[in-house]
């Protein structure tokens, strides 16, 4: 729906008219595209105002886990699947390292209305977490719609706003929108790494156990956390790794420093180019002094960049927990959780460089190994368990390469 104001409601006046008039619903909720489009809705969660980039999340479940990842920093989520919030949230399924940081999830726009949870996991309200995080709602729009709109023209600046009263200056919305910048020449890494460095030891889920402690590592492993996901962190506990977590702009020589087996370059939001302006310079010296290093989506895209490749902005991105992938190496396709808007252009990879990953939607790049130096990354998220297991591989190739390295060292 467009329009410029959103109207108080009104009552039928006529001789005619039946004891309880009509009363016209009022919007309390809008999201305001930038280019004038108004979407009139229901609001829920925070009472507030935000603006950021409106993009698509096809995944059924685990709605909690796309709210809290920090690479969803600067975006309002659009999820596809009509319920949204009908099993409440937990703490034990954020994903932000700081359980009381927020993640940079900017709205959230469904299409029918959250219900009360119906889980025996679930320990609060999703509207009330909403509120607690300070994350503005809009329900009853049609999301179909607004999906076929993103992939027809692309993703969107917005601004989302919830107002109970139904009272809007949408004039001032329109031009907040407009105004936006483009999330291309970005940085969004600042608000959501780590203000220092620590150490993990937390391992996976396990039924009716919950999250465990690691007991005797074997390897050493510095993850440079540009918004690192809790689960990734939990699964290198797991594979034996004794997990040291730095701020995204540490130095290589701070790095180094710890003497790591292996260095992890994380997930993250915004433009890699922008993020690699400092990121680069620091992964190139770790290749160039053979660290075994391993990337999961912003980390590949670092990586990426660090050896020569180019990235590039997307139409639509690719968010989701249903993309097929092909493993070139060993030609099995694995069902993945994507999470990106931009990509490295598959033409640009130097030749010291493999492709190993490639998505069966599109055709993009979504993996790659170098063959001089022990390093490899892949854009999909393989801790966000869609497949359900598919990817936990991964952790263990990196693994492998560790002990090869040391093994080969110590020779």
């Amino acid at each position: 729906m467009t329009g410029t104001q959103v109207a108080a409601p009104t009552q039928a006046s006529s001789p005619a008219a039946p004891a309880e008039a009509w009363i016209e619903p009022v919007a309390t909720a809008l999201l305001v595209l930038a280019d004038g489009t108004v979407l009139e809705g229901r609001g829920f969660g925070a009472v507030a105002e935000a603006a950021g980039e409106v993009c698509f999340n096809t995944a059924m479940t685990g709605y909690e886990e796309i709210l809290t990842d920090p690479s969803y920093a600067g975006q309002i989520v659009t999820f596809t699947f009509p319920h949204i919030g009908n099993v409440g949230v937990n703490d034990e399924d954020i994903e932000t390292v700081n359980m009381a940081a927020s993640s940079g999830v900017r709205g959230v726009v469904v299409h029918a209305d959250v219900t009360d949870p119906a889980n025996y996991r679930a320990s609060r309200h999703f509207d009330a977490w909403l509120q607690a995080r300070g994350i503005p709602g809009v329900a009853g729009i049609d999301t179909r719609a607004l999906t076929a709109l993103i992939r027809d023209k692309g993703m969107p600046n917005a601004v989302i706003a919830h107002a109970p009263d139904g009272v809007f200056d949408v004039e001032a919305l329109k031009r907040r929108a407009q105004a936006l910048p483009s999330m291309a020449g970005l940085d969004l890494v600042p608000p959501v790494t780590s203000a220092q460095r620590f150490d993990w030891d937390e391992t996976v889920w396990q039924w009716q156990a919950g999250y465990g402690r690691q007991g005797a590592p074997g390897r050493r492993v510095v993850a440079i956390d540009y918004g690192v996901k809790r689960n990734i962190l939990r699964l290198l506990a797991n594979a034996g790794c004794a997990v040291t977590v730095v701020p995204a702009t540490t130095s290589a020589a701070a790095i180094l420093a710890l003497q790591p087996d292996g260095v992890f370059l994380s997930n993250g939001p915004g433009d890699p180019a922008a993020t690699g302006e400092y990121a680069v310079p620091v992964i190139r010296e770790l290749l160039d002094r053979k660290v075994p290093v391993f990337g999961i989506c912003l980390g590949h895209q670092m990586l990426g960049l660090a050896i020569g490749a180019t990235t590039a902005k997307m139409k639509q991105g690719h968010h989701g927990a249903n993309h097929p992938v092909k493993d070139l190496t060993t030609g099995k396709v694995e069902i993945v959780s994507m999470n990106h808007g931009f990509a490295v252009d598959r033409a640009s990879l130097p030749a010291e460089a493999v492709e190993t990953h490639v998505s069966l939607f599109d055709g993009s790049n979504c993996g790659l190994a170098l063959r001089d130096r022990p390093a490899f990354s892949v854009q999909h998220h393989p801790e966000a368990s869609p497949g359900p297991r598919d990817s936990h591989y991964l952790f263990d190739r990196f693994v492998t390469m560790m002990d090869a390295q040391r093994a080969g060292k110590a020779a």
